[in-house]
């Protein structure tokens, strides 16, 4: 059996599928670490560029593949998973230029680049990821048109209007079918890839801390949740996010607590009216969730410690939106358990001597637990400053924190503060979370970043309990409050400018995109059948709804492609099915298996000498469909034009009929 023959790949088809092949791996190049997308990118430019005249031997081809494989692995700390194995077939796409060679390489690498397009939306399902993923698919379907026209020798530029058209034809049907499986697909409860993502890191606040861990964390900008509340904004200083609470010091670090869980939520008593609002979280990939100081109700599919912080039964590998209700305590947990009592006050042994003796003094001095606290807070706001820049601590990280640099932020004050209260005989315990956010006007949200990110103390007085002391708000209220307010229009601040207000648009669209199509669960799914009438609505009735829907599509769309067919939208074509037509009208019509030549050369035999036109005709439409042609465009284009109009011109002569 004859091997098939490759058709050769010109050189701006070549260049066009390159492109395609780019702009389907942008989405997914920027969600990879900055160092590996740039090693993977230059790598690909160039072993393309070595590639260009002739595919690269195998014997180079071979050691590259391997090279790629040990920067995506090591990328990922060899760590196999969904992000690591799309960084894989990413790598394996901006491989595949160099051995472009042919018509079916390039067919092959634009139908592989789609599969990076999808490979995005597994790991961000952002509107920008999405926006890419349409727009490198798009550019996938104008090259794929070329390179069919390249098999007939048409190398004419793609861009034109009825190429567009066609592309924004396909793209219009497709949006109802999926809208269809959108909306009423029924939804899951786990992914069909069934690959954990136990490879990409997740930016945030860790279940740990030590003095100087979260300098990546508080220079990021990132949105960490948006909240809309029901009334208004609470005061800017009562934005209190909390979601860890610390209990264990090793000498260093603060951990969560390794004494016994499942305790139920410690009794609170609140001052003021209750607030209502809902809080969309970013991915964590942990389970804690935060709420406004201090929590009263307990969202759907999370829990509530004793010690009223907030976790989810699953990590939040995706947007999750809850709705909660908090208020100002006037009263937590005012009666200690004697084992909860003993961990508040549990400091290891051998560690800050020095903090010891100062805590030991001040109780010599007072038995008021409150004022020992205001003690440390005047120590802190008359001798210490805030700053990111701080010095790194050794192993008696309070004792030179307290009396030797004197500089740090949250971290250091929380710890340090915790520790001197612990040292005294008064229970405290640090608490991680975020304070503040940015409001804006334009959604009317809050926008807590991750920047917001932010460490206090919380101390159990007699008569009140569990008492929140922010010690970094003695020493740098403006750091803690200001950095939002500043922002505000009404201090006419960067909300107030140009850039703020787009910055507002801008995220109040990702807010929205959020809501209305990330947080469209099943719930909200059962809500929409429900608004629909399908007030029983389940799995099955919503298959059989998408089903009937999807079909009764499909059915629309596959009429919508007879029709093109049958109405060819080529000049060329249809200028010969009118010459065809009226030859048929004449009786000497083409059968459906005949190629034109061998049709033209048949009716000739039955009038000799008489369609001698009819025979040049056919030729001249067989070699500008079919045969390659040599030579510039726009010789080409002038042959198409005169081979239309001498076809639309031809008429049946009545001496020709049989």
């Amino acid at each position: 059996m004859a091997k098939p023959i490759a058709l050769p790949l010109d050189g701006r088809s070549k260049a066009w599928s390159l492109a395609a092949a780019l702009a389907c791996a942008l989405p997914l190049l920027r969600l990879l670490p900055a160092w590996l997308a740039a090693s993977l990118l230059a790598l690909g430019v160039l072993g393309t560029a070595a590639g260009w005249q002739r595919p690269l031997p195998i014997w180079i081809r071979l050691p590259l593949t391997g090279v790629f494989g040990l920067l995506v692995l090591s990328g990922y700390g060899f760590a196999i998973g969904r992000d690591s194995a799309s960084a894989l077939m990413l790598a394996m796409l901006l491989l595949k230029p160099v051995e472009l060679a042919n018509l079916r390489d390039a067919r092959a690498l634009v139908g592989f680049a789609l599969f990076a397009a999808f490979a995005a939306l597994l790991l961000d399902q952002g509107l920008l990821s999405l926006a890419l993923a349409m727009a490198g698919t798009a550019l996938v379907f104008i090259v794929c048109a070329r390179m069919a026209d390249a098999e007939i020798g048409n190398v004419r530029m793609p861009l034109d209007r009825r190429r567009l058209r066609t592309i924004a034809g396909l793209f219009v049907l497709a949006v109802p079918l999926a809208l269809t499986g959108f909306w009423f697909f029924p939804r899951l409860g786990s992914p069909l890839w069934g690959l954990p993502d136990v490879a990409k890191a997740k930016t945030g606040i860790a279940d740990a801390m030590a003095p100087g861990d979260w300098l990546d964390v508080l220079t990021d900008d990132t949105p960490a949740f948006r909240v809309r509340f029901d009334g208004p904004t609470p005061a800017q200083n009562t934005l209190y996010w909390r979601g860890i609470v610390l209990w264990d010091f090793d000498g260093r670090a603060w951990r969560q607590a390794r004494w016994p869980q499942g305790l139920p939520p410690a009794p609170m008593q609140s001052t003021g009216a209750p607030i209502h609002y809902r809080v969309s979280l970013e991915p964590t990939g942990k389970r804690y969730l935060f709420a406004l100081d201090l929590p009263r109700s307990t969202p759907a599919g999370a829990s509530m410690a004793e010690d009223r912080t907030l976790g989810f039964d699953q990590p939040v590998d995706s947007l999750r939106a809850y709705d909660l209700t908090s208020a100002q305590p006037s009263a937590f947990e005012t009666d200690l358990d004697p084992a909860i009592r003993a961990a508040a006050l549990q400091l290891p042994a051998g560690y800050d001597p020095r903090a010891r003796a100062l805590a030991q003094q001040w109780r010599s001095q007072t038995s008021d637990d409150a004022r020992i606290v205001d003690k440390a807070l005047a120590m802190f706001h008359r001798d210490f400053s805030y700053s990111l820049a701080a010095p790194p601590l050794g192993r008696d990280s309070v004792d030179e924190f307290l009396f030797d640099t004197k500089i740090g932020f949250c971290e250091h004050f929380s710890s340090s503060f915790t520790f001197l209260m612990r040292a005294a005989g008064i229970p405290a315990r640090v608490v991680n979370g975020y304070v503040g956010g940015y409001h804006n006007r334009i959604g009317n949200f809050l926008l807590v970043r991750q920047a917001d990110a932010h460490a206090w103390s919380e101390v159990w007085l007699p008569g009140r309990g569990w008492v929140r002391v922010d010690p970094t708000a003695a020493v740098a209220p403006d750091r803690v409050f200001g950095r939002d307010v500043a922002r505000d229009t009404s201090a006419g601040g960067e909300a107030g400018t140009a850039i703020g207000r787009l910055f507002d648009v801008g995220d109040w669209l990702r807010y929205g995109w959020n809501q209305f199509v990330l947080g469209f669960d099943a719930a909200r799914q059962l809500s929409l059948a429900h608004a629909l009438g399908l007030q029983d609505a389940d799995s099955r009735t919503l298959a059989i709804l998408f089903g009937t829907l999807a079909t009764a599509l499909l059915l629309i769309v596959g009429l919508w492609q007879l029709r093109e067919r049958r109405a060819p939208r080529d000049p060329l074509l249809r200028a010969w099915e009118r010459f065809s037509g009226r030859l048929q009208s004449a009786g000497l019509g083409k059968r459906p298996h005949e190629p034109a030549i061998a049709w033209a050369d048949r009716i000739a035999r039955i009038q000799p000498g008489r369609l001698d036109a009819v025979v040049a005709l056919s030729g001249r439409f067989a070699s500008a469909r079919y045969a390659p042609i040599i030579g510039e465009p726009s010789l080409r284009r002038e042959l198409v034009r005169n081979l239309i109009r001498d076809l639309l011109a031809y008429r049946v002569q009545r001496s020709d009929r049989p």
